[in-house]
């Protein structure tokens, strides 16, 4: 007798938590598609997870912004020519525009992004540190100025190509053209 009123208890418990179960889910769809991010009505939790390629393009723009952006940030300090840290200004103003636009649409996404200059551009960073004067400015300007956009764009397009979510493709094509400019300005005054 104990026994079956143990049993009943534990299955009207199990309804309960089963009802409940289903109005929470049935709550959470009905909040993701009237309140949608992305501009499609019909995404659903399921659907903001990103496949392994947009992550890494996500995680790819969010590395070039925070590399560019401690590049600029030495270049501010050390740099000698009005004109390189002109360029340096624009590069930690857009790139940190950019970062800023890369890091909403990755918490959107659930994605954790790089948050320091990667192995190799640390290794610049120090080299950049040894350097003052002409020497300096033109280290900047070919590595940070030239070689880093052509690297960036190289990837932005590759990486554009492949993207199937539609706001990190919307990411990839509003960065290149600004990559594209920084590239021109760089290369001309890397001449």
């Amino acid at each position: 007798m104990q026994m079956n009123k143990t049993l009943k208890g534990l299955l009207a418990l199990s309804a309960v938590v089963t009802v409940f179960s289903t109005f929470s889910v049935q709550a959470q769809t009905q909040t993701q598609t009237s309140a949608p991010q992305g501009g499609n009505a019909e995404q659903t939790i399921a659907n903001n997870k990103l496949s392994a390629g947009d992550e890494k393009a996500l995680k790819d723009m969010a590395q070039a912004n925070i590399n560019e952006i401690a590049a600029a940030k030495i270049a501010l300090n050390k740099a000698q020519s009005a004109e390189v840290k002109t360029f340096a200004q624009k590069m930690a103003g857009d790139h940190g525009d950019a970062l800023t636009k890369v890091k909403a649409v990755a918490k959107q996404k659930g994605v954790t992004l790089p948050t320091e200059p990667d192995t190799k551009h640390k290794a610049m960073a120090t080299k950049l540190e040894k350097q003052s004067g002409g020497a300096f400015d033109r280290m900047y300007m070919e590595n940070a100025g030239v070689m880093d956009h052509k690297m960036v764009l190289s990837t932005l397009k590759s990486d554009a190509m492949k993207i199937k979510d539609p706001d990190v493709r919307a990411l990839a094509e509003a960065h290149t053209p600004v990559v594209e400019q920084h590239l021109k300005s760089a290369e001309h005054m890397a001449m």
